[in-house]
């Protein structure tokens, strides 16, 4: 086995809908999966979500299997009851930093700048930072010390505004997540509605949809064995 990584993954602490009255939060799946790739291949998984406490969640379906394995472990109920902010961690213990999707994010995730720095810092350290589904809403101003953005001119994957009006929330979500990314230089690679789509562009690795959320997981372990 290669030797250990620390790897962090990233939630949301958005709960709400924005005007819908419906839960949203951190798609369970997109930590989960990932979660299930990192462990298994030896490496120290932690969570970090934008306001510390318990992130709240969406997406938990009872025939995903890993999604019910991984919620029943004591050790992760415990770390998902009480997540660290960014604040609380130093950007030097970790290797990677993967943002997890959900509705929620979209809220949240573009100006947790706590967050997207600790997830700067970790990349300006030969770190990778990888993001799945709305998880990519991190990205949208994620700024490098030098102040570029680190998706300008590159190569990405994140739900498609085609797949944000196929689940009829275009016009409740603050942004179109596809659009923004573009906006920022960003060339969106994008599947068919919901089908796996792993981008890889160096160390920055994204995912379009819940479908892609343990390729991503994968790909990131690839990079880290370099």
């Amino acid at each position: 086995m290669s030797a250990q990584k620390r790897i962090l993954i990233a939630l949301s602490s958005h709960g709400v809908l924005g005007s819908t009255g419906r839960a949203t939060g951190f798609y369970v799946p997109e930590a989960a999966h990932p979660h299930k790739v990192f462990v298994e291949a030896g490496h120290q998984v932690d969570f970090v979500s934008v306001a510390g406490g318990r992130p709240p969640q969406e997406g938990i379906k009872p025939d995903d299997r890993v999604v019910g394995a991984f919620l029943a472990r004591p050790e992760i109920a415990q770390q998902l009851a009480n997540t660290p902010t960014a604040a609380d961690l130093d950007p030097a213990d970790y290797d990677a930093i993967l943002f997890a999707g959900g509705h929620g994010t979209m809220w949240d995730f573009p100006d947790a700048k706590d967050l997207t720095g600790l997830a700067a810092a970790i990349y300006e350290r030969g770190g990778v930072v990888a993001a799945v589904c709305h998880g990519p809403a991190a990205l949208v101003n994620l700024a490098l010390s030098d102040g570029s953005y680190l998706v300008a001119g590159r190569r990405v994957a994140s739900f498609t505004d085609e797949e944000e009006a196929a689940v009829g929330l275009t016009e409740v979500v603050p942004f179109l997540l596809e659009s923004a990314l573009i906006e920022r230089g960003a060339t969106v690679e994008t599947a068919p509605n919901f089908a796996e789509q792993v981008v890889v562009d160096g160390r920055l690795i994204t995912g379009q949809n819940p479908a892609s959320s343990a390729k991503v997981a994968v790909k990131v372990l690839e990079s880290l064995a370099g």
